[in-house]
């Protein structure tokens, strides 16, 4: 892995991590009645600190399209997943809580697992396969089980404690295939410039995914503390990106027993850091209004 390939996806999940903390501190205080509308989006943009966060998020998406097109998105994703660090260390800062042993245990985990699954998997390659019916079936799976998270969270009595995990699920499988797409598009323009781009489905199925998973994710912040839909966003988004990555976009990682062990427990260790660092009492609360909120206002 180059040094260049760890400071643009680091960078990336820096920004990403807390840009989200301020788009979460600004949708919990949009009305309920834009739960999953565009109307939400539209109220949002009139808040300065959630265009505040939106700028950090721009910004984390344009370093990780930077690194996506200078390595594997096997490599990238992890590195972008330790967005949820940043996002902890922000939420510290203000709230004053000390890391503690679960802190310390889910940085551990995170950073181990990264490294691990890295050095184990050793990913390579990263040209576009050829065979188009696994990449639609790839992302026909992704795209599906996300729409079906989705519209249960909508209609679930439980909408305010389950859903916002199911809506942070549902974004990072979007935001998975959108990083394939991404890559993708690179190669494009890389073989034949800006033309070969833009007549191409890519980009624009890279805007369609980059604004449904914006709605998805702003919903769950406007409904539920950041604890409860960042961790299900930061684990589903690398395990979505890799699966694609060997998929369909040609990632080569290795087969032998030992490092699919290897890979698999530097995994586990992802999401099991990613959940301990989410639950952390540092991360933001709900305000008090998210208990008062009537269900006649949905």
């Amino acid at each position: 892995m180059s040094v260049l390939i760890l400071v643009l996806g680091v960078s990336a999940a820096c920004c990403l991590g807390f840009g989200f903390v301020f788009q979460q501190d600004a949708a919990q205080r949009a009305p309920l009645s834009d739960f999953l509308s565009p109307r939400l989006l539209l109220d949002l943009v009139r808040v300065p600190e959630w265009l505040g966060g939106i700028g950090l998020m721009v910004c984390g998406m344009i370093l990780g399209a930077l690194a996506l097109a200078q390595g594997e998105i096997s490599l990238v994703e992890p590195l972008l997943a330790t967005n949820l660090l940043f996002a902890l260390t922000l939420s510290r800062y203000r709230t004053k809580q000390p890391l503690g042993r679960q802190g310390w245990a889910g940085l551990a985990l995170l950073a181990g697992g990264v490294t691990a699954f890295i050095v184990a998997g050793q990913p390579q390659g990263g040209n576009a396969e050829s065979d188009q019916l696994r990449q639609w079936l790839i992302m026909g799976v992704m795209v599906g089980t996300a729409m079906l998270l989705t519209a249960y969270a909508k209609a679930s009595r439980h909408r305010w404690t389950v859903g916002p995990v199911l809506l942070g699920v549902a974004a990072g499988l979007l935001y998975g295939v959108q990083d394939a797409l991404t890559r993708v598009s690179g190669q494009r323009f890389d073989d034949g410039g800006l033309t070969h781009l833009l007549t191409g489905w890519q980009p624009y199925a890279v805007l369609v995914l980059g604004v449904t998973g914006l709605l998805l994710v702003q919903s769950a912040f406007e409904t539920a503390p950041l604890r409860m839909s960042l961790p299900a966003l930061t684990a589903a988004q690398p395990l979505a990106g890799i699966v694609c990555g060997v998929g369909f976009l040609g990632d080569q990682l290795r087969t032998d027993t030992a490092a699919l062990a290897w890979q698999a427990a530097g995994l586990a260790a992802i999401v099991a850091g990613i959940v301990l660092l989410g639950l952390h009492p540092a991360m933001p609360r709900a305000k008090t209004r998210l208990a008062v909120r009537q269900p006649e206002r949905r």
